[in-house]
């Protein structure tokens, strides 16, 4: 809608017009703020209704901190609609971030360049005291009493006993009883059969470490009761475990034995320790990977480390309410209220969130079972294939977060080389090596299923992506708006890469000459006789063994197609990073940065390189194993090849981006979502593509840049589509649900498809 169609509405129209860039990026540092609504947040930014002076906007301020700030002249005001259109426009463009240092400052300016990978999660270690309570108490080590109002009785806790209370129970019973049986470790059969019945339910129990007062009290009168009553009540929030404080010993009583002199504690190490080593092992291998159970990891981990090596008269347990009346001093080891929690998902391990990491394992397992059981005695080709594909997702993770550390870290031109070398590594790799395998097994449905791949990972980017995110954004915000114009950006670009592309196609479509293998008429004879009437052929393609049409005129479309394109993107990247790059007007506002110096970033940038390199190699490999072992899976009679490459192929890879898209969707921040699509479809069509032909052109393998129909339709349909889906600069779930709608039908199509020809 143009301003000229609205000057006419009245005030409170004008007033709801949306500030788009500065409500992304508002709600992308305040999430909180996001369920305000647009008139709110417009009538802060352009002045909104006249109020008196004499008001208290600082307390406006206070519950909405400005984090830009732009002017805004009433319709009344404007001498024309030209000047009323460049101060919109004016509005529009004006960004400033608020960052907690001067890494992560640029890391989130380089998210809104063209061509810079979007990054979500942060490079720099955030200060722990200005998280909040929820994600504290994921990073607490279990040892911080506090007083519990809630019910204990939850499903997680359910789950525990289920999943692990029990096995790990009953396995303390029984090395209680063999303790007993050794005589001289009884004190630890007792410990034993304690920890028994707390593994059983740990929940609102607490492990402590008794100190010196209440060992000499037993000591010397074992009859009494220690504990004193008459404490207060009232705890704090977070009672810190109290210090031992040492007393020194009596003259005259006796010396309490060493742990590491007494014969007990060998025989403790020897008969009992062991197999707790297993279980716990067992039980911390199992909740970590299932990651919302991690207290329960961080439980058996504590207790194998710390508890399980103290002398056992030094192991106390005790419940909530017991704990509130004790005086003498103690260090609380261990206190668990709840065995999972859904906000794990947000736990990260050195910058690397922890699905990635647990992921992370299979390329191991990829590169032993792939390379040392070629004869597939152990694991099948199909098994194989899921490792080696699955493989890719923590390594593309890896490689996402090395470009974010290096580009964050350096100045814009390293940032740039970086991004342009490592941002399509992981699809390239995979490419090249099915190329390559196809060429020296004279296999030419490798070829097909790259340029099924190619134009599958084309379609996520444009569809699915964007309709994910705006559908997710959607529900969780009714209404989002985007910067129309930087859309328009790539939109245009799409529009000039998927020409560029399909170029050769239909060249060859209209100047080829279609040749058939077997055509029949209707009443059965050869194509060959002489008989008259419909023909049947089968096995249909276009002559590109035509030197004329191939060598002379399609083969030099091709190479001049793919110098274009390059070409486009560097003017693409001239025109919105330097002439233009007010359309992304993004700057630091003083003040918004603190600690410019003292920023922990967790990964350096020669650790981020050798990351990247290491990623790289890794990938490598796990895409030769996935195009060695892909054959079986294209052989299945039910499922086409295309399916297999415009799904699996193309869609695994590209993981790590749907997340980040997402997570800026869920934050308001549509923007960046749907830029983290169209920045990858842009560089398939306008580098990845020309590097193969590049590759192609100093190493034939046979690559030739001709697409079925289906991929070029698909292609055309999907880029008008999304073009006119992006026209008004804004998103619901609507949009979003048709997008992904529109890509399930072809996902349809390129399911119930016939698999390419001679494949």
């Amino acid at each position: 809608m143009s301003l000229s169609s609205i000057h006419s509405s009245d005030t409170s129209s004008r007033r709801r017009r949306p500030a788009e860039h500065t409500q992304d990026l508002l709600w992308d540092h305040d999430p909180q703020a996001a369920g305000h609504n647009h008139e709110e947040i417009h009538d802060r930014l352009c002045g909104g209704p006249q109020t008196n002076s004499t008001d208290t906007p600082s307390s406006h301020h206070s519950t909405h901190p400005a984090l830009c700030t732009t002017k805004c002249m009433p319709a009344h005001a404007c001498p024309s609609h030209h000047v009323c259109e460049d101060n919109w426009e004016e509005i529009q463009s004006k960004r400033t971030i608020r960052a907690e240092n001067e890494v992560e400052a640029n890391k989130l300016v380089n998210n809104y360049r063209f061509g810079f990978r979007k990054w979500k999660s942060h490079v720099t270690e955030r200060p722990f005291e200005v998280r909040s309570e929820v994600v504290k108490e994921l990073y607490s080590e279990l040892n911080i009493i506090k007083p519990h109002s809630g019910h204990l009785i939850t499903c997680g806790n359910v789950a525990y006993v289920l999943l692990f209370g029990w096995w790990v129970s009953l396995a303390y019973f029984l090395i209680g009883i063999l303790m007993f049986l050794t005589i001289t470790g009884v004190p630890y059969g007792k410990l034993c059969w304690k920890l028994s019945s707390y593994f059983l339910w740990p929940f609102g129990k607490i492990i402590h470490e008794i100190g010196n007062t209440l060992r000499r009290c037993c000591e010397q009168a074992p009859d009494c009761e220690c504990n004193i009553d008459g404490s207060d009540d009232n705890s704090p929030v977070l009672l810190p475990s109290p210090t031992e404080v040492p007393i020194p010993e009596l003259p005259g009583r006796p010396l309490h034995t060493p742990y590491w002199h007494r014969f007990s504690t060998y025989v403790w190490l020897l008969l009992g320790y062991p197999p707790l080593i297993i279980i716990h092992s067992l039980a911390c291998f199992l909740s970590w990977i299932l990651v919302f159970t991690i207290p329960v990891c961080k439980m058996n981990a504590r207790t194998l480390s710390v508890i399980l090596l103290l002398a056992p008269e030094d192991v106390s347990v005790s419940t909530c309410s017991q704990r509130k009346h004790q005086v003498y001093e103690t260090s609380a080891i261990l206190c668990c209220y709840h065995a999972a929690n859904w906000y794990y998902y947000k736990y990260t391990v050195d910058g690397i969130n922890v699905f990635a990491v647990n992921l992370l394992p299979l390329v191991i397992i990829a590169m032993v079972v792939g390379y040392v059981d070629r004869e597939n005695q152990f694991a099948s080709s199909n098994v194989k294939f899921a490792i080696a594909i699955c493989s890719i997702i923590p390594l593309s993770h890896y490689i996402g977060m090395g470009i974010a550390s290096i580009s964050a870290q350096s100045n814009f031109a390293v940032g740039a080389v970086v991004n342009a070398t490592f941002g399509s590594i992981t699809e390239l790799t995979f490419y090249i090596t099915a190329l390559l395998r196809g060429h020296r097994t004279a296999n030419p449905c490798l070829q097909e299923v790259v340029k099924a791949a190619l134009t599958g990972t084309l379609l996520g980017c444009i569809l699915f992506i964007p309709g994910i995110c705006m559908i997710i954004g959607g529900l969780r915000h009714s209404e989002q708006r985007f910067n129309s114009r930087s859309t328009g950006v790539s939109s245009a670009l799409l529009f000039i890469s998927v020409g560029g592309v399909f170029a050769p196609t239909l060249f060859s479509k209209a100047y080829g000459n279609l040749v058939c293998d077997a055509c029949t008429n209707s009443t059965g004879g050869n194509s060959t006789g002489n008989s008259s009437g419909p023909f049947v052929c089968h096995n249909c393609h276009y002559d590109l063994n035509n030197g004329t049409l191939f060598h002379n005129h399609v083969e030099p479309l091709v190479y001049t197609v793919s110098a274009l394109l390059p070409v486009a993107y560097i003017i693409g990247l001239m025109f919105t990073l330097k002439t233009h790059s007010h359309i992304y007007d993004i700057h630091v506002g003083e003040g918004e940065v603190t600690g410019h110096h003292g920023a922990v970033v967790h990964w350096s940038r020669w650790r981020s390189l050798v990351i990247l390199i290491m990623a790289t190699v890794l990938t490598s490999a796990c895409a030769d194993l996935i195009t060695e072992h892909i054959q079986p899976i294209l052989n299945q009679p039910d499922i086409s090849q295309y399916f297999i490459s415009v799904t699996i192929l193309a869609m695994v890879p590209e993981i790590p981006e749907i997340v980040n898209g997402i997570q800026f969707a869920l934050q308001n921040n549509i923007s960046l979502s749907l830029e983290v699509g169209s920045c990858i479809a842009v560089q398939v069509c306008m580098l990845q593509i020309p590097i193969l032909v590049l590759f192609n052109a100093f190493y034939d393998v046979g690559f030739v840049l001709l697409f079925s129909d289906v991929h070029l339709w698909a292609s055309i349909f999907s880029v008008i589509l999304v073009n006119y889906i992006f026209m008004d600069g804004k998103s619901d779930y609507f949009q979003g649900t048709a997008l992904v709608v529109v890509y399930l039908i072809l996902l349809a199509l390129y399911y119930f498809a016939p698999s390419p020809a001679g494949c």
